[in-house]
C-alpha cells in the first residue's frame, strides 16, 4: 500500500557498451514512454499530431547527441552526430545549416515581465520581514510598499508592469482599499497558458534531470513519492488538503534561506554560477487510469 523508497545513485556506466545494454535499452525504453503518457495526452489534446512530435524531437536527439560527444572528448561530425542520434545524416546536415534561421523564427516576444522577475519578486514578498505581518505571513501591502518591494529586486522594470504582470497571472488581487495582496505563499500563475506552459516545462523538466542523474550519473538528489492506493475519493481530497498545507509550511523557510544565500552569494568575490530547484507534486486517479 505504501510505498516512500528514495532512488539510490547508479554507478557511473563505462562509456563502452555494457553487456546488458540491450536489457537496459529495454528497461530506459519502457521506463520513458510510460512517463511520457502524460505529455502525449497534452499533445493530442492540443494539436500536435505525432508526424509534427517525431521531426521536431530530432532536434533533441541531436542537442542530446553533442553533449555526449563532448562528454566522450569525440569531434562533432554529421557521421558521429548521426550514428549516435540515430536521424539520418542529411536531415543532420539541414539542422546544422538551418540552425541559425530555425532558432531566430522560434523565438518569441515575451508579453510582460520574465516569469523569472516576478518569481523573485513574490519569493522576496514571502521572505522579508518589512512585507509579512504578525504571524510571518505575506501580508497586503500599500501600493508605494509595493513600490519599494519591486525596486528591492529590480530597477529595470516599473512597478506597475510587474503589478500588472502578476494580475494578469492571477497572482495578486487588489483589494477594495487599493491594497495589493498575494495570492499564494508564493508565485502559481493560474492564468496566461503560455506563462504556465513555460512553468510546466521548467518544472518537469528539472523533475526529470532530477531523476535521469540518479539513474545514470553517481548523483544523489531529493528525488521520492509517497503513494498510498486503496483510498475514498473524500480520503484523497482530505490528503490533498494535507499536502498542500504540508508544503506551505515547508517552502517559506525554504524561500527565506533561498534569498538570504543569493543576496550573500552577490555579495562574494566569486560570480554565482549555479541554480536549484524544489518543488512537490500531487496526484490522484481512479486504480484502472494508470
Amino acid at each position: 500500500m505504501w510505498d516512500n523508497i528514495p532512488q539510490p545513485p547508479r554507478p557511473r556506466q563505462a562509456l563502452a557498451a555494457a553487456p546488458d545494454s540491450h536489457t537496459r535499452h529495454t528497461i530506459v525504453e519502457a521506463g520513458v514512454l510510460k512517463a511520457m503518457r502524460p505529455l502525449v495526452r497534452l499533445l493530442i489534446r492540443n494539436g500536435v499530431t505525432y508526424p509534427a512530435f517525431a521531426s521536431a524531437l530530432k532536434r533533441l536527439f541531436l542537442d542530446a547527441a553533442k553533449e555526449e560527444l563532448d562528454a566522450r572528448a569525440m569531434a562533432r561530425t554529421d557521421s558521429a552526430l548521426s550514428l549516435l542520434s540515430g536521424v539520418h545524416r542529411r536531415d543532420v546536415r539541414n539542422f546544422e545549416r538551418g540552425e541559425p534561421v530555425a532558432r531566430a523564427r522560434s523565438a518569441k516576444p515575451r508579453i510582460g515581465a520574465p516569469l523569472s522577475l516576478v518569481g523573485e519578486i513574490a519569493a522576496r514578498w514571502v521572505a522579508d520581514p518589512a512585507f509579512l505581518d504578525s504571524r510571518r505571513r505575506p501580508r497586503a501591502l500599500e501600493r508605494g510598499e509595493f513600490d519599494a518591494l519591486v525596486a528591492a529586486v529590480s530597477s529595470d522594470v516599473r512597478p506597475r508592469a510587474i503589478r500588472d504582470e502578476l494580475q494578469r497571472l492571477g497572482a495578486v488581487t487588489e483589494r477594495d482599499d487599493g491594497r495589493i495582496a498575494l495570492a499564494s505563499d508564493g508565485f502559481a500563475p493560474r492564468r496566461g497558458f503560455g506563462e504556465m506552459t513555460e512553468l510546466f516545462a521548467d518544472n518537469v523538466g528539472d523533475h526529470a534531470a532530477a531523476a535521469v542523474a540518479n539513474l545514470q550519473d553517481n548523483a544523489n538528489f531529493l528525488e521520492q513519492a509517497m503513494y498510498a492506493d486503496e483510498l475514498s475519493a473524500e480520503s484523497v481530497a482530505h490528503l490533498q488538503r494535507a499536502a498542500v498545507k504540508a508544503w506551505s509550511q515547508a517552502v517559506r523557510p525554504l524561500i527565506t534561506q533561498a534569498v538570504e544565500r543569493r543576496e550573500a552569494d552577490a555579495a562574494s568575490a566569486q560570480r554565482p554560477r549555479h541554480r536549484m530547484r524544489v518543488g512537490v507534486y500531487f496526484y490522484s486517479t481512479e486504480e484502472s487510469d494508470r
